[in-house]
């Protein structure tokens, strides 16, 4: 049994970020890693994949891009290389290749099991992440096995599929992006699409992240929204990394073929239904992203910013095909579904009393558990709405190691 003060699970943005600032304020930690740092980046990413922020948000405690592309969009590789030479410059006391088996509570603190031996720990830190497991909705059962089904977190690139056509379910990030991948790559596509956030990548000739913050959209607090779950399940942002400033969104996936319905209702073998919403759930989108970009047109007029005008009616436009009620997917030359419906996050190894809320997740305010000693870091609108990207954890995990650092708490033996 190994004894320390502190002990982090997760040795990714967030993790190492609370490792970062518990190693200045000189408080003795370990850093437990599944496998390698940045793991999730390194293994559950399609080839393809950029973040969706430009590299000059990419800021963590004492670090922070400096490489030639300020404006470029860093690849799932170079993220991960991100967060090693993040690792490095702090001597960040990680453990990899240790997985978490059980967490149990202790006299003054916790226990926890790993396959490489056992800790004691009088505080922990829960830093696993908000992309935990995909969220594969339960009608997925009822497909014909004839017909495979992948998850984004398997998927790598077109051609590892079976030759056919794709339907992709759900038009948010991941959605949008593979279905342009699938298309550009000559597959015919269907995309399934639910309530999701129009946003241009570009807007007034700034990222529309430059405009984001300004207006002070990502520090919108948890505090001032009507409902903390729906913020916490709002669909990612319709983007994609590249620096041509290209939006991918369903007017220029409509534009290059690819076919678009409503939400995915029903299953029945090789035939699946929709719900007759398509319009609806376009025009609902649309609604959101003018507010946006009208938002962002006050500021600039208010602080006399020298920025192009554009017109919203560019952005605004919408494909008004009528879509299909069901389609066979068999008949229409579809071999694969792409499960892109969102993450659920999942705790079966955490054994404390009062950890988890009724929905499953872990109950906090800003990341302080009700569990003497038991934090979170980098789950989605954790205390605002950057909390969960790369460049917005920091602040997050400032706040729960100033609260950890002022908690003592001593180990009984």
């Amino acid at each position: 049994m190994h004894d320390v003060k502190a002990l982090i699970i997760g040795a990714g943005q967030a993790g190492l970020a609370a490792s970062s600032l518990l190693t200045e304020a000189d408080h003795e930690h370990v850093v437990l890693e599944r496998g390698r740092i940045g793991e999730r980046w390194l293994s559950s990413s399609w080839d393809s994949l950029r973040l969706l922020t430009p590299n000059w948000m990419s800021r963590l405690p004492h670090w922070a891009y400096a490489g030639t592309e300020p404006d470029g969009y860093m690849s799932a590789n170079e993220v991960a290389d991100f967060l090693f030479s993040y690792a490095l410059s702090f001597d960040a006391p990680v453990q990899s290749e240790t997985r978490v088996e059980h967490v149990f509570p202790a006299p003054g603190g916790f226990e926890v099991v790993t396959d490489r031996g056992d800790w004691r720990a009088s505080k922990l830190i829960i830093a696993t992440g908000w992309c935990d497991l995909p969220a594969v909705p339960a009608i997925a059962t009822r497909l014909d096995p004839g017909i495979d089904q992948v998850v984004p977190s398997d998927y790598k690139h077109p051609g590892q599929l079976a030759p056919g056509g794709v339907l992709v379910v759900g038009a948010s990030a991941t959605g949008v992006q593979l279905a342009d991948e699938l298309r550009r790559a000559g597959r015919d596509v269907v995309l399934a699409v639910g309530n999701h956030t129009r946003m241009p990548r570009r807007y007034r000739d700034r990222d529309i992240f430059y405009w984001l913050e300004r207006v002070g959209a990502l520090d919108r607090g948890v505090d001032e929204l009507p409902s903390v779950v729906a913020a916490r399940h709002e669909p990612s942002m319709q983007l994609i990394g590249r620096t041509s400033g290209e939006n991918v969104d369903l007017t220029t996936l409509a534009a290059a073929g690819v076919a678009l319905t409503g939400r995915t209702t029903w299953i029945d073998g090789t035939v699946v239904s929709y719900a007759d919403d398509l319009h609806q759930t376009l025009d609902h989108a649309n609604q959101r992203l003018e507010k946006v970009l009208g938002r962002i047109d006050d500021y600039i007029a208010a602080h006399g910013i020298q920025a192009k005008a554009q017109s919203h009616a560019r952005f605004l436009s919408t494909p008004r095909t009528t879509p299909p009620a069901q389609l066979d997917l068999r008949r229409a030359g579809i071999s694969t579904v792409i499960w892109a419906t969102g993450y659920r996050r999942a705790y079966p190894w955490l054994h404390i009393p009062g950890a988890l809320g009724a929905d499953g997740e872990i109950d906090h305010r800003y990341g302080v558990t009700a569990v003497p000693g038991l934090y979170v870091l980098g789950q989605r609108f954790q205390r605002t709405r950057r909390s969960n990207f790369l460049g917005g954890v920091g602040a997050d995990a400032l706040s729960i190691t100033h609260h950890l650092l002022a908690q003592p708490r001593r180990l009984v033996a």
